[in-house]
């Protein structure tokens, strides 16, 4: 049991395990939830870091089920047990990654995964319309996940060198608190403004009333979409 989870228990927050790799602890997890307001999504791996055909491909689908298809799972346990009557309806937030407009090389199954997240939340908003659905790209966050790249070594190509400056230097790295901000940001904002949508902690003006009225007004503002189509 790391430190983190050990203050959270003195803080009296009662912390449950969750195998999202395991389909019994998914359903005795969510067996155990009742009438939430927010779900916050956020386990992730890198792993496989390599050209998709170097890689074994059992590991790459073992990262496409680690970082939606088991996360999606367990939304799906969950759904039911939502609480309605929350302020602006319940929200569930994911957390996205780089790729939505390039194409980094050896991170296939995450890349891919976080697209998939992303246009996921887009089609719950459209399908659950009494629910919140958002994911949020926090940037460079000094996290363990990069601890994988750093291990990956020339495997992960051009990225190793630049995440071992990023966290050497902590030249643009977004602050934990500012992530924080923005996820409490969006679980206090207006489906019409929130719901369906990736934001960006670094890039994205949130908070501001003026991004607000632009995306009440339009509906296809910070969504997957073909560039000069």
């Amino acid at each position: 049991m790391s430190e983190n989870v050990r203050e959270l228990m003195r803080q009296e927050v009662e912390v449950r395990k969750c195998d999202l790799n395991v389909a019994e602890s998914m359903t005795d997890f969510a067996n155990r939830v009742n009438d939430w307001d927010v779900l916050l999504f956020s386990p992730g791996t890198m792993k496989p870091i390599g050209r998709f055909d170097k890689v074994p491909f059992s590991d790459w689908k073992r990262s496409v089920e680690a970082n939606f298809i088991s996360q999606m799972e367990l939304l799906h346990k969950l759904l039911e047990r939502r609480n309605r009557s929350f302020p602006n309806g319940p929200v569930v937030i994911f957390f996205a990654g780089g790729g939505t407009n390039s194409a980094p090389v050896n991170y296939s199954a995450y890349t891919v995964s976080k697209i998939a997240l992303i246009k996921m939340v887009e089609l719950l908003d459209a399908e659950i319309p009494d629910t919140r659905f958002s994911i949020i790209g926090p940037g460079w966050v000094d996290t363990k996940i990069h601890r994988e790249t750093l291990a990956a070594g020339v495997n992960a190509g051009e990225n190793h060198a630049k995440t071992v400056q990023k966290l050497k230097d902590k030249d643009g790295m977004t602050p934990q608190q500012t992530v924080f901000d923005c996820c409490n940001w969006v679980i206090g904002s207006p489906r019409d403004v929130v719901s369906g949508r990736n934001f960006s902690v670094v890039y994205d003006k949130w908070g501001e009333e003026e991004l607000a009225e632009e995306l009440k007004a339009d509906a296809n503002m910070f969504k997957l979409r073909r560039h000069k189509n």
